[in-house]
């Protein structure tokens, strides 16, 4: 008799998010590819995000990436030359999800930090290309947890990072440059 593992949703996420890192790490795909890649498997399997409390670690990092691929794609949608000149109307509303997107991870993070109880975390501001993110791009690494390296730009996740003493003013090279800095 043959013992089968059942595979769970995180673990095909995990799985999911770790390969297409790697590609991305070895170049075999770009930060265009990366993003409707991620979009793509979330559609596909209808994953939705956590709506009521984030009690692990795993639920707050599948949300966080949720809102971020989310919020990545309706980005690049409201880009697209096609749908501004056609369909104004269409780019506004993936501009205001965008927004709604970029909000709701930015909850995500504040609800995972203090789920962590900010334990092993460090942030800082990162060196950007970008004139847009210089002085309001900032990484924060969970030092216990591969690959687990969260950015945002809003000033209430920045204060509470601050209050919890885990943010340096002084701005550092981000660990993923490549990918930050890269337009998609």
């Amino acid at each position: 008799m043959v013992n089968r593992v059942h595979e769970t949703t995180f673990d095909k996420f995990f799985s999911n998010r770790d390969a297409l890192i790697d590609l991305f790490k070895k170049g075999d795909i770009n930060k265009k590819e990366f993003i409707e890649e991620q979009y793509d498997f979330i559609v596909r399997l209808d994953l939705k995000p956590f709506v009521h409390r984030i009690d692990s670690f795993e639920k707050g990092i599948y949300n966080y990436q949720y809102y971020n691929v989310m919020a990545k794609y309706a980005h690049m949608k409201s880009k697209e030359n096609k749908i501004i000149e056609k369909h104004p109307e269409v780019a506004e509303r993936y501009r205001n999800k965008t927004a709604h997107f970029y909000r709701k991870k930015d909850e995500t993070v504040l609800k995972l930090l203090r789920f962590l109880d900010y334990e092993n975390v460090e942030a800082y501001y990162i060196k950007v290309k970008s004139l847009a993110l210089k002085d309001r791009l900032f990484e924060i690494v969970l030092k216990d947890y591969d690959n687990t390296i969260l950015h945002s730009i809003n000033p209430g996740v920045r204060e509470e990072l601050i209050r919890e003493n885990v943010f340096s003013l002084i701005p550092k090279k981000s660990i993923i440059e490549k990918y930050v800095n890269e337009r998609y």
